[in-house]
């Protein structure tokens, strides 16, 4: 991945920000990574890797916005000292960029949450409510198994509020 291929927009971007852009993504996952990233420069192109799957809509509002969408495969990423410097695409044309945003999916590294039985959220995450309370009754989680926000302190905010809650449920479901 090199400097300058990204993960996160929040966690590197103000390094990129008013650079030659672009997203690697598709569909609602392309499209919102662009909504949010286009603000941050006026050169951005959604890079779909293949046929879009764009809906009409979201391709219009990409072209309304100066967001070019380009459904060329990728081959590789030419890099010079990890500094992104091409795209090159399997037809043999390349594309220059100074980053790339590339969202990797979301993976549980442990069975745990699906073997009691806890819901996942469309991306993947564990599903909870307010209080961290997941699908099943009684079973709290927190952190990076169901946000997006992953940073320590959206953590331990999160563990804060399932610690609390949790003991007030229980006496709730006594009284």
């Amino acid at each position: 991945w090199g400097i300058s291929v990204l993960h996160c927009p929040y966690c590197h971007g103000y390094e990129v920000r008013n650079e030659k852009t672009g997203i690697l993504g598709n569909g609602d996952v392309g499209y919102d990574f662009c909504r949010l990233i286009s603000t941050w420069t006026e050169d951005l192109t959604l890079y779909t890797n293949g046929a879009s799957t764009l809906t009409a809509e979201q391709l219009s509002r990409c072209q309304t916005h100066n967001i070019q969408v380009i459904e060329k495969e990728f081959d590789k990423l030419e890099h010079v000292n990890g500094h992104l410097q091409n795209i090159l695409f399997k037809d043999g044309s390349k594309s220059s960029l100074e980053a790339l945003y590339a969202p990797s999916p979301f993976e549980h590294h442990c069975a745990i949450p699906m073997t009691l039985g806890c819901e996942l959220t469309e991306d993947g995450y564990i599903k909870v409510d307010q209080f961290q309370e997941t699908t099943v009754e009684g079973v709290f989680a927190c952190g990076d198994n169901t946000t997006r926000m992953r940073t320590v302190a959206n953590a331990v905010s999160m563990g804060t509020t399932a610690g609390a809650a949790g003991p007030l449920k229980v006496v709730a479901a006594r009284a």
